[in-house]
């Protein structure tokens, strides 16, 4: 039994007002070619198929070609809903895909059935059992008690999320033993687990409630397919539990680390390989980072580029003394190169000394307005529409101030 283990697709995403669409075309497209040519029996995408509730047409025709063009395979495909996905959105055509050999759990249920799926092999027969948690949504597990604090409540979920993976657990050794199959558990999950390491572009899920959720609280599956995280990486040095990443760039700082899927192998119900395979680069991207005489060099060792797609740049750029025309330093050292910048800041050297300069203050110095100012300060608005955005941050914080006081001045 092979099992391809993929997340956080995020079909749909805008990136600095550029679509992701080719790129997600061509991942969709080598995605088919590896289930192909490692003969994969059951595709797993753990959550967050969209990136918003409400994506394109074009993001859901994307799937919607995905799912017609894995059926002509022998493969399942397992779709789990994650915190970007509109649990409405994903059951809309659940019952359809149903009979395109894809299953859809889009939210978690009472009825454990609901999540129990059995994954079949080529021959037809069941090859391994799959605990199928999408992402967990409070309303979802817990009921609210009046009286609880902030910590009542992350226990109570974390208390509930552990004891959904534990029922639903059991239940899949029931349905092992009752059939005798010699066959492997697996399990899913679209949360964030303690201890890993997040990126730039991975949106906190359990804001409030839970913070993280601790690894001795997946039950002892044999493999667990974890989503929301975009960074490849074991949880709890435990290879058989893993985030499989996202598989393009979503912020610039995941290009620090190879895209990837998963591909687990089983026979019977022992675990006999964990390859992981690199996701190629569809969008050239780089971050420049440096002086702007730095810049210049990094820069000009791009002219050679010939690919047709231009490369997404974010800049860096470390100034001594601040610079108003730093966007057209950077718009003339780009002109004639085949680039997008995309994102062009300052470096954080100034900002770091700003900072320790306000840690030596105390609150009951400032006021509120310094504090906001301060903030501003450590920002980069360049060019008018910029500044323009600037002046209205500062005129709605103004009215926020004064409608503070007014109702402070009225008690």
């Amino acid at each position: 039994m092979k099992i391809l283990h993929t997340s956080d697709w995020h079909l749909g995403q805008n990136f600095f007002t550029k679509s992701r669409k080719h790129e997600h075309q061509a991942f969709l497209d080598w995605l088919l070619d590896q289930i192909d040519q490692h003969q994969i029996d059951a595709v797993i995408v753990a959550g967050d198929i969209f990136d918003t509730g409400a994506p394109p047409s074009y993001a859901r025709e994307l799937y919607n070609k995905f799912v017609v063009a894995i059926s002509q395979r022998q493969c399942s495909l397992i779709v789990l809903g994650g915190n970007h996905d509109s649990v409405s959105t994903l059951k809309e055509s659940k019952a359809l895909l149903a009979c395109l050999n894809t299953y859809v759990v889009a939210n978690s249920s009472d009825n454990l059935q609901d999540q129990l799926l059995e994954l079949k092999q080529a021959d037809g027969t069941v090859g391994a059992i799959l605990c199928a948690v999408p992402f967990v949504r409070p309303r979802d597990v817990v009921t609210s008690q009046a009286g609880e604090s902030g910590s009542d409540k992350r226990q109570a979920l974390g208390d509930a999320i552990k004891s959904h993976y534990h029922s639903l657990y059991q239940a899949a050794i029931h349905l092992r033993d009752e059939n005798q199959w010699d066959v492997p558990i697996l399990a899913t999950g679209h949360l964030t687990a303690l201890g890993v390491s997040p990126s730039k572009s991975v949106r906190d899920i359990y804001i409030g409630t839970l913070d993280g959720f601790a690894a001795d609280g997946f039950p002892p599956a044999d493999y667990i397919a974890l989503g929301h995280i975009h960074r490849p990486q074991i949880v709890a040095k435990s290879e058989h539990i893993r985030y499989c990443g996202s598989p393009i760039p979503l912020s610039f700082d995941e290009l620090k680390f190879a895209k990837q899927v998963v591909l687990v192998e089983f026979e019977g119900s022992q675990r006999v390989s964990i390859e992981l395979i690199d996701v190629p680069r569809f969008q050239p991207m780089a971050v420049l980072k440096g002086s702007l005489a730095d810049i210049e060099v990094q820069l000009n060792a791009l002219k050679d580029h010939d690919d047709p797609k231009p490369i997404w740049l974010h800049i860096e750029v470390e100034v001594q003394d601040y610079l108003s025309d730093l966007q057209q330093h950077i718009q003339a050292l780009t002109e004639n190169l085949n680039v997008d910048v995309l994102q062009l800041q300052r470096a954080r050297g100034h900002k770091a000394q700003a900072l320790t300069q306000e840690a030596k203050e105390t609150l009951a110095e400032l006021t509120p307005g310094d504090v906001f100012q301060k903030r501003l300060a450590l920002e980069v608005f360049e060019g008018e529409e910029e500044q323009a955005r600037m002046k209205r941050i500062q005129n709605q914080f103004s009215q926020i101030v004064a409608e503070i006081e007014h109702v402070e001045a009225s008690e």
